[in-house]
């Protein structure tokens, strides 16, 4: 890894499986989530949650990409300072506040005519507590993707690969493809000081495999990174040991 290395774009999910928001710049507090990050998650039947004592839960209590590919044709944009999630793609456009029972309930409502085929249960839309996100990982503070190992994905299956099929929060370019699975315990910094630890691989699913556009199931990424590597590893977790802004365009280095 050298100064090469360099962001080149900034994603977070407010709601669990629904579409990614592009941003310019965070401040990433030291053993802290991504900011606005699965904020939100749709819980498909009794999950056994509980926001007053929570624990993590498997991605397939919730509505998710994995199994919910139609949700990918959604397109979702959320108002940090009124908490209202915009939704298109379903009809007019719908706004639901997000903050208040009579928001999340609209939320779930589009939901059971949306996706009603995908429902196990009644939908009812979660809110992390403070010190918690709906994220896939007990572990996973912060995903980076390396936009090289998507372009040998791209070389493996002779089509283009959107990286956004694997719902990262930070896209980096400059290191060779894969080869952030073997820097699991090294540290990166930022030029503000933040600094990522790497924490763990990431295992690929199916939810790689709908095109993030289309929400079509059109190829099987995790088979592929199988049949050619041994693993479906793609992209890693990370933790903030030093908080810190990162923005789009900044170099990363190692530490030590």
């Amino acid at each position: 890894m050298t100064d090469a290395i360099h962001v080149t774009a900034l994603y977070r999910y407010p709601v669990k499986g629904l579409s990614p928001e592009p941003v310019e710049r965070v401040d990433l507090e030291t053993s802290g989530f991504f900011p606005g990050d699965r904020l939100y998650a749709i819980e498909n039947g009794p999950s056994g949650f509980n926001a007053v004592a929570p624990r993590h839960q498997p991605k397939t209590k919730y509505l998710m990409l994995m199994r919910d590919e139609a949700l990918a044709r959604l397109r979702t944009r959320f108002d940090d300072a009124t908490a209202t999630l915009t939704v298109e793609g379903c009809g007019d456009p719908q706004s639901f506040r997000l903050d208040t029972e009579a928001g999340r309930d609209g939320l779930a409502d589009l939901m059971r005519r949306f996706v009603p085929e995908s429902l196990r249960g009644e939908p009812k839309v979660l809110e992390a507590p403070p010190q918690y996100r709906f994220t896939d990982s007990p572990t996973g503070y912060v995903s980076l993707i390396n936009r090289a190992s998507v372009a040998a994905v791209e070389d493996y299956i002779g089509a283009p690969v959107d990286p956004l099929r694997f719902r990262g929060n930070l896209l980096i370019e400059g290191l060779a493809a894969f080869a952030e699975l073997e820097m699991v315990g090294q540290v990166i910094e930022a030029p503000s000081g933040l600094r990522l630890k790497i924490t763990k691989r990431t295992v690929r699913c199916a939810a790689t495999n709908v095109d993030p556009t289309s929400g079509v199931r059109d190829c099987d990424i995790p088979w592929t990174l199988d049949a050619r590597l041994g693993h479906r590893d793609l992209g890693v977790y990370v933790e903030v040991i030093a908080g810190g802004a990162i923005a789009r365009g900044d170099p990363l280095r190692p530490v030590g």
